[in-house]
């Protein structure tokens, strides 16, 4: 296999905190929600973030939630074109506290990142590509 990109990762939340999934992805850190309506109207048993042309965060409401507690899941990590002090503006202004910070190992070498947690209980890495 010639592998160019992770595709999507797929989460889990409970049905009925939808709206906070909505407020954390697109007005916290920016991402433009798809297939929301669809979820809504009973068309659909996901919604999805657009990260990017390439990748995205689907989201599955369950009725049964159990939150990662860090024996399995531990994170995944997000590559964004921006300074890392425009992330961590961004991310004060929404009001998401940052847990850490470092300048961690991936698959394109180190680069500053930040770490989030969002209302279920994730861990997302936010890495910058720019020095």
């Amino acid at each position: 296999m010639d592998a160019v990109s992770i595709d999507h990762v797929n989460i889990r939340i409970p049905s009925s905190r939808v709206d906070e999934a909505i407020e954390f992805y697109r007005d916290g850190l920016g991402f433009e929600p798809e297939n929301l309506d669809a979820y809504r109207d009973g068309d659909r048993t996901i919604f999805s973030f657009r990260l990017s042309d390439r990748c995205l965060v689907h989201v599955r409401p369950v009725e049964s939630f159990t939150p990662p507690d860090g024996n399995g899941f531990d994170h995944f990590a997000i590559v964004v074109d921006e300074p890392i002090d425009e992330v961590e503006q961004r991310l004060s202004d929404a009001n998401i506290e940052i847990e850490r910070v470092g300048n961690p190992l991936g698959a394109t070498g180190r680069a500053p990142a930040v770490y989030v947690r969002d209302p279920f209980g994730y861990l997302i890495e936010i890495k910058t590509t720019v020095s």
